[in-house]
C-alpha cells in the first residue's frame, strides 16, 4: 500500500464531468492529480495547475481521496480492482459514475477487504452546471464516512443529499435522470410544434418558462435547441446508456415505464442518425426531422 497524501485529491476519468469536478476542487484550493486513458483529456487540468498521472496506481500513490468519474460502472469496477491493489489503507474512493447500484455495492465490498472506504456520490446536472457549483450530489454510504468527507463534497456543491447506504446514490440518480431526460424530450417536442406552427421559438420558450409548464431543462437546453448548438455538455449516447439502466432498475422492481420505453426508441433513432456524440439536447433534431426507430 502507498503512503498517499491527505492534501491531494485524485480524479480518475477527466471527461466532461471529471473536468468540471477538477475545476471545482482547484477553485477551492485543492491540489488535484488526474488520470484518463485519453491523455488529451488531461490538458485542461494541466492548464489549471493540476498534475497529470500516467496510471491509476500513480493517482493512488499520491492521493488519499480519489474521485471516479467514468462512462459506466463496468469501467468503474475495473478501476476499483486496480485501486484495491494500490490505494492506501483508509483511503476513500468517491464514485460519481452513473451506474448500477449492484456494481456500487460490489465495489464497496472489494475495497472494504483492503481497508479502503467507498461512497457512491452521483451528480445531477450538466457539466457546465457542476463547473459553476450548481450540481446536486446524491450520496450513498456510511453516515460517518459521509460526515468525514462533507467538507470536500461542499467544495463541489452546497446541495448535497445523503440518501442512504451504498448504492442509494446510484438508484436515485436513475430516478432523477428519468425525469431530466423526459423533460428535455417534452421541451424538444414543444419547440418543434411551435416552429411548425409559425410561432417564434424564442417567444415560445419565454412563455413556457413563465407558465406551470416550466422545467429547468428550459434554462439549460432551450437556447441550445433554438440555436441548434449541439456541442456536448452531456452526450446523447451517455443518456441512452442511462435510460437502459433506468429500464433495468424498473424491470427489477416490476415497474412499467411507458414514457421511458418510448424515449429509448427516440434516442436510438438519434444514434442511428449519427447524433450520438452530440449534446443530449439533440433529441430536438429527432423530433423536428420526424425520425423514428
Amino acid at each position: 500500500m502507498s503512503e498517499a497524501s491527505q492534501d491531494v485529491i485524485g480524479v480518475i476519468g477527466v471527461g466532461l464531468l471529471g473536468s468540471a469536478l477538477c475545476h471545482r476542487l482547484h477553485k477551492a484550493g485543492q491540489t488535484v492529480i488526474g488520470y484518463d486513458i485519453r491523455t488529451a483529456q488531461l490538458e485542461p487540468l494541466l492548464h489549471l495547475g493540476g498534475q497529470a498521472a500516467g496510471s491509476i496506481s500513480e493517482v493512488a500513490n499520491a492521493a488519499k481521496v480519489i474521485l471516479l468519474s467514468l462512462p459506466d460502472s463496468a469501467i468503474s469496477k475495473g478501476v476499483c480492482n486496480e485501486l484495491a491493489k494500490s490505494a492506501a489503507s483508509q483511503a476513500t474512493v468517491i464514485d460519481t459514475t452513473t451506474g448500477t447500484p449492484e456494481d456500487a455495492i460490489e465495489n464497496a465490498e472489494l475495497l472494504r477487504q483492503q481497508d479502503i472506504l467507498f461512497m457512491d456520490a452521483t451528480v445531477a446536472g450538466a457539466s457546465t452546471q457542476v463547473r459553476e457549483g450548481a450540481g446536486v450530489l446524491m450520496v450513498g454510504g456510511d453516515p460517518q464516512v459521509f460526515k468525514q468527507h462533507s467538507p470536500l463534497l461542499n467544495t463541489i456543491s452546497n446541495v448535497i443529499f445523503h440518501v442512504g447506504p451504498i448504492g442509494s446514490g446510484c438508484r436515485l440518480k436513475l430516478v432523477v435522470n428519468l425525469a431530466l431526460g423526459l423533460n428535455r424530450a417534452v421541451l424538444a417536442e414543444s419547440l418543434a410544434l411551435a416552429a411548425a406552427a409559425g410561432i417564434p421559438m424564442q417567444t415560445a420558450l419565454e412563455v413556457l418558462k413563465a407558465t406551470p409548464a416550466y422545467s429547468a431543462a428550459m434554462d439549460v437546453k432551450g437556447k441550445k435547441m433554438i440555436d441548434k448548438d449541439f456541442s456536448p455538455q452531456a452526450r446523447l449516447t451517455q443518456h441512452r446508456k442511462d435510460v437502459g439502466l433506468i429500464r433495468q432498475l424498473a424491470a427489477q422492481h416490476q415497474q412499467n415505464l411507458p414514457l421511458s420505453n418510448l424515449h429509448a426508441k427516440l434516442l436510438d433513432a438519434a444514434i442511428e442518425a449519427g447524433y450520438g456524440d452530440l449534446d443530449n439536447s439533440a433529441i430536438y433534431k429527432v423530433i423536428q426531422d420526424n425520425l423514428s426507430s
